[in-house]
């Protein structure tokens, strides 16, 4: 398999194609099944065994809340 390069993606999405992938995420996450998305035009397979964590930063009247969702691929 080719070593995939480095990327930091981001995409925005209207807020029911947003509920609609967080659905079908919590899905599979709950039936500890692996899922695949695409994110910018890269087709991502997320397996069962990754870790699920949630970050909040505050930094000069921003606030950001993300969901790392994180796993070894080698």
């Amino acid at each position: 398999m080719a070593k995939k390069t480095d990327r930091d993606a981001v995409k925005a999405y209207p807020c029911a194609d947003f509920v609609a992938k967080l659905r079908r995420i919590a899905d599979a996450i709950e039936n500890d099944k692996r899922f695949q998305i695409s994110v910018a035009g890269e087709r991502i397979y997320v397996p069962s065994r990754a870790v699920y964590n949630i970050e909040h930063e505050r930094q000069g009247g921003h606030d950001e809340l993300e969901f790392p969702i994180t796993w070894d691929t080698e």
